[in-house]
Parts: structure tokens; sequence; C-alpha cells
């Protein structure tokens, strides 16, 4: 009995056939089915849509999601699930930037330099080394490149105190100098050309972030403060100079890296060694 039973239902399955008794367990499995159908297919549509459906009735309670979509929508912000970036303020009613890299070119330029600071103590260890290996000059690349050290080191230094970072983002320069002297090692040993085309191109962002520093500090949007003692120092500026000095002192550095760079991968390129090409050296 029970196989003929399954055998009638497997048949009406299989050439879609429906069950026209209106009673029974058939029947009664049947309503069930549909209604868990339609259910999971109400349910995906409305999660995966970004619009809040409609209430069937006025007096429906609206939940917290149907209320921040609706502020969403009203402020003219979209997103794909109808979620915005929630707004943290201060007790003042300013926005509270918790981000190291929002709009906060100080802390950017920071992380900035403790990665720019490595490859040119990286490069110029590598050939120091090799100098003595095979007993040749290098050609100044070393002092070079040693000075592109030093300069990017004091970029790190002026930064710190313009900005006094906190002790999660001193922990974060950390963790960035640790991982990326190690890869720039692996990767300067395995091909110096490709090493400082890289370099090449993160001076490009560092005289982009630094222009766009520029740009906020003569709209008003950042106070030009008065330089701090160690630029003043270092780049032999005016005592009354001030921070859009500085940073347009250094943003001619990174202009200066960023073709020393270049200029060293292109010598690789050509299939040279760097001795072969005089280093520029000596330039502020």
């Amino acid at each position: 009995m029970n196989r003929l039973v399954v055998s009638s239902v497997m048949k009406r399955v299989v050439t879609g056939g429906g069950f026209s008794s209106s009673s029974g367990p058939f029947h009664v499995f049947g309503e069930m089915a549909k209604g868990q159908s339609l259910g999971l297919s109400v349910g995906w549509r409305r999660l995966m849509s970004s619009a809040a459906e409609p209430s069937s009735s006025g007096m429906e309670k609206k939940g917290s999601y149907d209320v921040a979509l609706e502020k969403a929508e009203k402020g003219g912000v979209s997103s794909y699930w109808g979620i915005t970036r929630p707004k943290i303020t201060k007790e003042d009613g300013t926005e509270w930037v918790w981000n190291c890299f929002m709009r906060r070119y100080g802390c950017r330029a920071m992380m900035l330099e403790t990665v720019a600071a490595v490859p040119g103590m990286v490069g110029g260890m590598l050939l120091h080394l090799r100098s003595l290996r095979k007993f040749q000059q290098s050609g100044g690349w070393i002092k070079a490149l040693l000075e592109e050290a030093e300069n990017e080191r004091m970029h790190l230094m002026t930064m710190v105190e313009l900005v006094q970072p906190k002790w999660y983002e001193r922990l974060l320069v950390l963790t960035v100098q640790g991982v990326f002297f190690n890869a720039f090692f692996v990767l300067y040993v395995m091909s110096p050309k490709l090493a400082h085309r890289v370099v090449g191109y993160l001076e490009e962002e560092a005289i982009h972030s630094y222009t766009e520093y520029l740009k906020d500090i003569e709209s008003g949007a950042i106070k030009n403060v008065p330089a701090p003692a160690i630029a003043i120092d270092y780049w032999r500026l005016p005592k009354d100079a001030t921070l859009k000095d500085v940073i347009t002192v250094i943003r001619a550095d990174e202009a200066h890296h960023r073709d020393v760079n270049h200029f060293a991968s292109d010598v690789h390129f050509q299939g040279k060694e760097l001795r072969d090409s005089p280093a520029p050296v000596g330039y502020h």
C-alpha cells in the first residue's frame, strides 16, 4: 500500500500534475507547502530590497529598521542595504573624527612618513653591504639613500610635534613599520628596480596628500599655526615660519625623493648598476 501511495505521488510530481482532491492529507500538505513557499518568497524579497515595503495597516507599529531607513531616505543617503554609517558627535555637537585618515592630514602624513623613512635605510644598508663585499664604490648612492631616510625621519618628527598622536596611533605606526620593513627588504633583494619604482609612486601619493593639506590651510579649514622649533632648525626657516611653510618644504622634499627613486629604477631598467650613474646628493 505504501509503495502505491509513493508511486502515485512521484508520478504527479514528475508530470507536473496537482492533487485534485480538495480534502485529505495531500491537500493539507499542498497548502502548507504553498504557504511556506510564499512566506519564504516574501521574506527574501524584503531582505534583498533596499527599500522598506509599505505597511498593509496604518496602525502597524514601525520597527527601528524602518525608522532608520526613512531617516536615511529623507537625508538623501543611499545604501544597498538601506543602512548608513552612524555619525558620532562630541558633546558640543561637532562630528568626532575617530579615524586617523578622515581629513586628518597631519595623522595621514605621519603614517606616510613612517613608511617613507624605511626604503632609504634599507636600500642604503644593502648597498653598503654590497660595497663591502665587492670592494666597490657606490657612486654616492649610499649617501643619497641614507640622506633620504634621514630627511623622511625629520618629516616624521615634525608631524609628531604637530599631531601629538594617541597611544593607539603610535601602536599602528609600530605595526606598519615592522611589516613594511621586512616586506621592502625582501622586495629590494629580489628586484631593486621594482623597489625604487614603488617608492617613487609612494612619494607621488605623499605629494598629493601634502597638496590637499596646503589647500585646507589656505582655505582656513586647518589653522595655520606657528612652525615647530624642530622644523625651523632643520630647514633653516625664519623664526616666524608657519605650518604652511613647513608643509611647503616637506612637499618639495617629497618631490625630490620621487625623482630620485624613479631615476634609480630607470637606471636598473637600462641594465646598469646604480654606481654607474652619479647620485644626486646634498639637496637641502
